[in-house]
């Protein structure tokens, strides 16, 4: 009895659906209107289809001929409105409303007629702030003068810019005192007058400060402003940017308070709440030239009040193991500025040779500039070095100890705050070792590297790499294999593996026989030039090619390869797949490398 009762049940709720199914099976499709608009560019077409109440109702439930009747009725005026922002003043509109089965098809066609042209512009702007540059930027570039196309939102643009600049830069009082667009449609001419009186330029008043988490003194060494500065707004953002990226903090707020109109100065309040002190993280991924890879990484993001951090690092790839520990404690300005206590100890496989490296590594990081009309980070360090590396092939050994002085630069954004940079747009440093120092060898090294990107034409992109290194020694093998270069892989000449391109030598494996081992070298010189062209939804094709090398002097052959890649354009970097094919036999090897893939990542262009 149960079951019975249950299956009635079931076919008591089925039959009501199954009928209001079959009801919707039966019902007419919904009628829909089409709209085409013919004779005008595609900006005053959008803005034509926005004004139209054919566009707004043309997914009514209730689409009755006498509805779409009414509809074309207001047609032409709206076509007119629409079109008057753009300077066209007596448009002809002719429209025709066909029935296809269902559906209404609307064609609209437009005569723009002469556009209204503008005879003179006069924007005056006066008062203390007539000469400064945030306004005469705007008054020297105006996007509409005589003899134009009147352009509505040109207009507007150029009261929208004054008035931000204002409010942005610390004009507070700025006001419009005139602005006028006389429009005369017999004679089909415009005048425009725009009168701007800036008022008295504010400056930064106090900053009040409510945050528990550190010292306050370190909290105003991330302001980016002074007292009595010239008020800038940009400034407060980048101050709320500086405190948000110092993980101190789960919640900022940079507010300018009411302005003080007697003194002229604006009172700032920042308030924060505390992070959570901890911070762990977990990820795995894939590349090309690490193959499958794991990290875990745990950070103490607070040691003390003095903003103190520890932060440690586990990475497992088939090719490298790492453990890394940091103790950071900011310096100068705490967003860009730090002393680092560096602990790493690493295990990497390049080419023929195995390294295990034991490095101890305290370093400043300062902010230089501007040089050259540049901001340079500037990285400070002694290496205290210990690393054991061996020859897969031959079973050579070799130990060496090093103390390792270096120092590099590396170019920013003017306004850098700290932040990750996937790029390196120039890069130089310098480091050695001698044996008055303790090291085991003598060496010094320089390093040069340089990525660019290029806006060609409207969809057409260049993007070109380089890298250069270099070392003065008496001999390779007195050259540590960690400190010794190698060329290949996705960052570098694709179409050879990971370290593949190394200087070789003759020498006798495990079973006797008489093989060329791969070494690294004392110079690299690696270049890359691609050609990239943007698709729709964010993607975009590459055509590449690429040179360079790892070899002991400055002259040996190159190699070489091309290649074809797809690029996924993200907020920050693109992420490429490539394809690439040797075009040249590496040392040591019998025959040229088929075609490889490349998974990789590089600023966007």
């Amino acid at each position: 009895m149960p079951t019975l009762q249950i299956k009635t049940r079931q076919r008591f709720f089925a039959l009501p659906l199954l009928a209001l199914l079959l009801l919707e099976l039966a019902s007419p499709a919904r009628a829909e209107i089409k709209v085409e608009v013919r004779g005008v560019s595609d900006d005053v077409r959008a803005n034509i289809m926005a004004y139209l109440s054919f566009e707004r109702y043309k997914n009514s439930d209730d689409l009755s001929t006498e509805f779409v009747e009414r509809l074309q009725e207001r047609c032409e005026r709206e076509v007119r409105d629409s079109m008057r922002p753009f300077g066209f003043y007596e448009p002809t509109v002719a429209s025709e409303v066909h029935k296809e089965n269902n559906d209404f098809l609307v064609f609209i066609t437009v005569t723009p007629g002469a556009p209204v042209v503008v005879e003179k512009v006069a924007v005056n702007v006066t008062g203390p702030g007539a000469d400064d540059e945030n306004f005469t930027r705007i008054t020297h570039a105006l996007p509409i003068k005589a003899g134009d196309r009147l352009s509505h939102s040109n207009y507007e643009m150029i009261k929208g810019g004054l008035l931000r600049a204002a409010s942005t830069y610390g004009y507070l009082d700025a006001r419009m005192t005139r602005n006028e667009m006389r429009v005369d449609p017999q004679t089909r001419v415009a005048d425009i007058f725009i009168d701007f009186e800036t008022g008295e330029r504010y400056r930064f008043g106090e900053t009040s400060i409510e945050q528990s988490a550190i010292d306050e003194k370190l909290v105003r060494r991330f302001l980016r402003y002074q007292p009595n500065q010239l008020f800038d707004a940009t400034e407060l953002l980048r101050t709320q940017f500086a405190l948000d990226d110092s993980q101190y903090f789960a919640t900022v707020e940079v507010l300018p308070q009411d302005r003080d109109r007697e003194q002229h100065v604006v009172p700032v309040d920042i308030t924060a709440e505390p992070n959570r002190r901890s911070r762990y993280q977990f990820g795995v991924g894939y590349g090309t030239d690490t193959e499958a890879r794991g990290t875990a990484s745990w950070e103490n993001r607070l040691v003390n009040r003095h903003g103190h951090r520890f932060r440690t690092e586990v990475k497992a790839a088939a090719l490298e193991q790492s453990v890394d520990a940091r103790y950071i404690v900011p310096v100068g300005d705490p967003a860009t500025e730090k002393f680092t206590l560096q602990l790493t100890g690493l295990h990497e496989r390049r080419a023929d040779t195995d390294s295990r490296d034991i490095n101890f590594a305290p370093s400043f990081t300062h902010i230089r500039g501007p040089y050259f009309g540049q901001y340079w980070q500037r990285v400070t360090y002694v290496e205290v070095l210990q690393t054991d590396s061996e020859f897969i092939t031959s079973g050579l050994q070799d130990r060496q100890r090093l103390l390792i002085p270096g120092m590099s630069f590396s170019l920013v954004p003017s306004k850098y705050l700290g932040e990750a940079l996937f790029s390196r747009a120039l890069y130089g440093e310098v480091r050695g070792s001698n044996k008055v120092l303790g090291s085991d060898s003598d060496f010094l090294q320089v390093r040069l590297q340089a990525e660019r990107g290029f806006d060609l034409a409207p969809k057409w992109h260049a993007f070109l790499r380089g890298d250069l290194g270099a070392t003065a020694l008496s001999k390779t093998s007195d050259l540590a294999v960690s400190q010794r270069f190698f060329a290949g892989g996705d960052r570098s000449v694709r179409g050879f593996g990971r370290d593949d391109l190394s200087p070789v030598r003759q020498t006798v494996d495990s079973k006797g026989n008489t093989v060329l081992e791969k070494t690294g070298g004392k110079h690299l010189l690696v270049g890359s030039v691609e050609l990239v062209r943007d698709l729709p939804k964010n993607l975009a094709i590459a055509a590449f090619a690429d040179a360079g090398n790892a070899f002991d002097q400055f002259g040996d052959p190159l190699m070489y390869s091309v290649g074809l890649g797809l690029r996924l354009r993200l907020p920050v970097v693109s992420v490429g797949i490539d394809i690439a094919q040797a075009l040249t036999t590496p040392p040591g090897e019998n025959e040229r490398p088929g075609p490889r893939l490349h998974l990789n990542f590089s600023p966007k262009l």
